[in-house]
């Protein structure tokens, strides 16, 4: 399967700080990212011919986009996928300049959570017919709390020596976030401060957990073709997979919670497109939905980066770290660079395009050339996985 294999090219993308930016409307993050954008493809707004908005602040329609960059009469649409949509925005952009139906678009996600109050993964309740039967999952935290104690249990770890592992994984993303200039948390911290930190839901602590933030960031895309014309320096879009359960995994008294198969249909979708067999070899760079440490553990298994049950391990030995055999969440990750919804797939697109670019400064890896970025949105009863695999031309 084809796909979008080498069809579409990222000519410029920008990113704003992500953080409490009181001090800033939406519409401030919009032309911060666009503008950034637009400078790093060589373009102006009036060379866009199509635009998708990636939002989750509800009820408002894509020409916002159109008013805030004074875009002409293009198409413009609003996505939303919860914490999928930056990466579903970008995805639908994809299809429509690999189809001819637009030949230089723009992708813009922006999110401001912190003048809202938006709780995000310290509160919030499921909404389901389903739920009656795991009444326990109240929200994000205890979620991921269970898949953690599951996973320790499953796979022989104490308590104790399950949470180190956890923190190592904290660390690494904080480590990676104080070498990122745009990034929320730019401070490293120790095992011993994640381990001591203050309990969110057993055994996940504030720093196994992900910030609310507001931020921005954009993408120009186009043909290889157009991107040639122009002399541009481009990255390739090589695989798309996206995957939406129907309520399988809380009906099935058999799950395990220790996975998510949604993250292997979608990751396999999109290694058929880029001709990817061995994603733990040929996979240079990934930046994952690490919402909850655990998360990313789980993530690196379900992805065919680690051996089921053997994630831990890889994380003891470094595997994952900047240096290691596969580096994870370079720039920090959700945990660090921070997670302004509509905005996240967009910001992990952005790392990978910068590190196959070579232009991330401290924490540039060795010439990589196939770089992977997962989302991964929503509750038990209603997952949605995004994958991106992007590559040097």
């Amino acid at each position: 399967m084809s796909g979008i294999k080498d069809k579409v090219a990222i000519i410029g993308m920008g990113c704003t700080h992500f953080g409490e930016l009181f001090d800033k409307g939406q519409e401030d993050l919009v032309i911060e990212s666009c503008y950034e954008a637009f400078k790093d493809a060589g373009i102006s707004p009036k060379d866009i011919d199509a635009a998708w908005l990636g939002t989750v602040d509800g009820g408002n329609l894509g020409s916002r986009l159109t008013r805030i960059l004074k875009l002409q009469y293009i198409p413009v649409t609003r996505v939303e996928n919860l914490c999928a949509t930056g990466t579903d925005a970008f995805r639908n952009a994809c299809y429509a300049v690999a189809s001819g139906a637009s030949e230089m678009a723009l992708v813009c996600g922006v999110e401001k959570l912190k003048d809202t109050g938006y709780e995000g993964g310290l509160g919030g309740t499921l909404h389901s017919k389903y739920q009656a039967r795991y009444e326990v999952l109240t929200g994000p935290p205890t979620m991921f709390a269970v898949r953690a104690t599951k996973y320790f249990e499953t796979y022989g770890l104490s308590p104790e020596r399950g949470k180190e592992i956890l923190a190592k994984i904290a660390v690494k993303n904080h480590y990676n976030g104080a070498r990122s200039p745009k990034a929320q948390f730019r401070k490293e911290i120790t095992v011993e401060q994640v381990i001591k930190a203050p309990i969110i839901a057993a055994p996940l602590g504030i720093f196994d957990c992900c910030g609310v933030t507001d931020g921005g960031a954009a993408a120009i895309i186009t043909t290889p073709e157009k991107a040639k014309a122009m002399g541009k320096d481009y990255i390739l879009v090589k695989g798309l997979g996206m995957a939406n359960n129907a309520a399988q995994p809380v009906l099935d008294d058999q799950y395990d919670f220790i996975h998510f198969i949604e993250n292997q249909v979608a990751s396999k979708k999109a290694y058929e497109q880029a001709g990817i067999t061995n994603p733990r070899e040929e996979i240079d760079v990934a930046i994952v939905h690490d919402c909850f440490t655990i998360t990313e553990m789980i993530i690196m298994e379900d992805l065919g980066f680690s051996k089921k049950g053997e994630a831990w391990k890889d994380y003891e030995d470094g595997f994952f770290s900047l240096s290691g055999g596969l580096p994870v969440n370079t720039d920090g990750g959700l945990k660090c660079f921070g997670h302004p919804l509509g905005a996240t797939g967009l910001r992990m697109i952005y790392e990978i395009y910068n590190q196959l670019s070579g232009r991330c400064g401290e924490r540039q890896l060795k010439d990589p050339k196939i770089g992977l970025t997962h989302n991964l949105a929503g509750n038990p009863d209603c997952y949605c996985i995004a994958i991106t695999i992007l590559g040097k031309p």
